[in-house]
């Protein structure tokens, strides 16, 4: 099995992409989705996060907007959240990927993968990215999103351009979806042949 790391800044269309090699038969592992599972009702980690950030969780789980008005900006507490998170994460990656073991080409969707790392447990990685008027366009347009907010996420996240530099493949979805689905095609050709799709 080939292991793909797939990553992207916010806003760059990654989750569309995503769901491009899944219609095209690829597994997908989501990191997002994995967090939000664990930290959902009855999510392993809730009992961790509580006692780290009281009061940030509840009978639903974690209590998202609460947590990161304690997380978001601050170093150390952003630390502390994601020695909680990421091991999760790992184990929930590790049982996908034993899951999944046959596969040609398997996808890990990490928004992180630089920033926490994982470039290391991957074979390949592709980039997601779109310029950055598109991308700012993108983000802003969702629901309960400020310039303010937006720009202290990207000041988590490895700059578009050294994640680009770093990648084996690049995914511009800047422009037709049809365009993005003829280069998830060609990334799997790559890694995979036709015995991948």
């Amino acid at each position: 099995m080939i292991i793909l790391g797939l990553t992207g800044s916010i806003g760059m269309g990654k989750s569309t992409v995503a769901q491009m090699f899944r219609d095209e038969g690829v597994p997908v592992f989501d990191a997002d989705a994995a967090v939000h599972a664990l930290q959902g009702p009855g999510g392993r980690i809730v009992p961790a996060i509580e006692a780290a950030f009281p009061g940030t969780t509840g009978p639903g789980g974690v209590n998202r907007e609460a947590l990161r008005a304690v997380a978001i900006g601050d170093h150390d507490a952003m630390a502390r959240l994601e020695a909680i998170v990421h091991p999760a994460v790992g184990e929930e990656r590790a049982a996908f990927l034993a899951a999944n073991a046959e596969a040609p080409l398997a996808v890990l969707d990490i928004p992180l993968l630089f920033e926490t790392g994982g470039a290391s447990r991957v074979d390949r990685i592709a980039v997601v990215s779109a310029p950055a008027e598109v991308q700012r366009e993108r983000v802003l347009r969702r629901p309960d999103m400020t310039p303010e907010r937006f720009d202290a996420i990207l000041a988590r996240q490895l700059p578009d351009a050294e994640k680009r530099a770093l990648a084996d493949f690049v995914i511009d979805t800047g422009a037709t979806l049809d365009a993005t689905r003829a280069q998830i095609r060609s990334v799997i050709a790559c890694l995979a042949g036709p015995a991948g799709r």
